[in-house]
């Protein structure tokens, strides 16, 4: 499903496709900023997002195989909520 489809979903409970869409879109930017602020993003039924941090660590070039570092950073995660679990 892309961000199209679901606010063409959205759109199906009355709102215009432009409203759905700003829906979607504040929704979205609603979980980046909490993520960039360090928050837990918690959604009931759904899941939560998170920010977790990777320790640096050392890797290799694939190409030449010379060992280079890889340095610490966060990522964002998902894990998703029992209901999301049963259902898939």
């Amino acid at each position: 499903m892309t961000k199209q489809d679901l606010v063409n979903e959205v759109a199906k409970t009355g709102m215009t496709k432009k409203q759905a869409a700003m829906a979607v879109n504040a929704i979205l930017d609603s979980v980046k900023e909490g993520l960039a602020a360090g928050d837990r993003v918690s959604l009931v039924g759904l899941g939560s997002f998170s920010v977790k941090e990777r320790a640096a660590r050392e890797g290799r070039n694939p190409r030449t195989g010379k060992p280079l570092k890889i340095s610490a950073k966060k990522v964002p995660v998902f894990k998703p909520g029992k209901a999301l679990r049963e259902s898939v």
